[in-house]
């Protein structure tokens, strides 16, 4: 499925421009926007490829990612960077992940973003379970993923290894019944 746009009142979700590249490096090369992900801050050179890597998969048939540019509305700003993965080990399954500017925290931003793209996978892909994982530290991500109905299921221990230590990864997940039931109510 391409391209994908999906909008709520604040933001919308759009496929990825290489124009983007700069404003995602605002993201994933901040050292405090990436502080709880499970990489160190990337060079702009990296995010040139990887931007120009999810404009490619975009296209590829069967498409299997999913990279969004996040976009305020009233600014037209490149505000974050949202994902979903389908999981080649399950059926109708897709891992997610998420960043915002550190300028958009505190707003409510995340949750709407994230709401977008559940809304992407299951209401377009007709996923069954999507899951992302969390620093155990991230309070706000806990907080965010719970807004919109995921469920914690549990801990990976030592799953990521960042800045030369491993790190555990907090599972969270919503099932599409959860989904459907969540957005009727």
């Amino acid at each position: 499925m391409h391209p994908i746009s999906r909008s709520s009142a604040r933001l919308t979700l759009r496929e990825l421009d290489i124009e983007d590249a700069n404003a995602v490096f605002a993201i994933y090369g901040s050292p405090e926007a990436t502080e709880h992900l499970s990489f160190e801050p990337r060079s702009r050179e990296q995010v040139g490829q990887i931007v120009a890597r999810s404009i490619a998969a975009a296209v590829q048939a069967p498409r299997t990612e999913y990279a969004l540019a996040v976009i305020e509305r009233r600014t037209a700003t490149l505000i974050g960077f949202a994902r979903l993965a389908l999981d080649p080990h399950q059926q109708r399954g897709a891992t997610m992940g998420f960043a915002l500017r550190p300028e958009a925290w505190g707003v409510g931003y995340g949750v709407e973003m994230v709401r977008l793209l559940l809304s992407v996978g299951f209401d377009d892909l007709h996923l069954h379970r999507i899951w992302g994982a969390r620093s155990p530290r991230n309070e706000a991500s806990a907080r965010t993923m719970a807004a919109v109905g995921m469920v914690g299921e549990g801990t990976i221990r030592e799953h990521v290894l960042k800045a030369g230590r491993w790190r555990d990864s907090v599972v969270h997940a919503i099932l599409d019944r959860e989904w459907r039931d969540t957005n009727a109510a």
